[in-house]
């Protein structure tokens, strides 16, 4: 991989995580409190509270994103970004734009979806 290549992908993966950490702030700033006072009745509390913990969870699921971006970062730092960890092939660079923190080339990954259904 050229190394303007490597500049595009590191360029990708640093506005994804900018991205994440400015919405978790906003998390932390907005949703971290509910005033009960605001809220008129159960009702309200309780959808108030359904809200909060949806947030909750979509924030840990881009914590998980948040590491693989990491992860790719830190590939690219050691020169194997863009490596299939488990065939040791080049990822395909049209595989890498879609998903540039993919760990798996797309016969591999095929391969883990299709295990993971069969064996659940």
């Amino acid at each position: 991989m050229t190394k303007v290549q490597l500049k595009k992908f590191k360029g990708l993966l640093e506005s994804k995580r900018d991205e994440i950490l400015k919405k978790a702030k906003q998390t932390l700033n907005d949703d971290m409190s509910l005033d009960t006072n605001d809220l008129p009745d159960e009702m309200d509390l309780a959808s108030s509270e359904y809200l909060q913990s949806f947030t909750f969870r979509l924030r840990g699921r881009e914590k998980s994103f948040l590491d693989k971006i990491e992860r790719a970062l830190q590939k690219i730092e050691e020169g194997t970004f863009g490596n299939c960890e488990e065939c040791e092939e080049e990822i395909q660079i049209k595989r890498l734009e879609a998903r540039p923190e993919t760990t798996l080339c797309i016969r591999c990954k095929e391969d883990q979806e299709r295990a993971e259904r069969d064996f659940g």
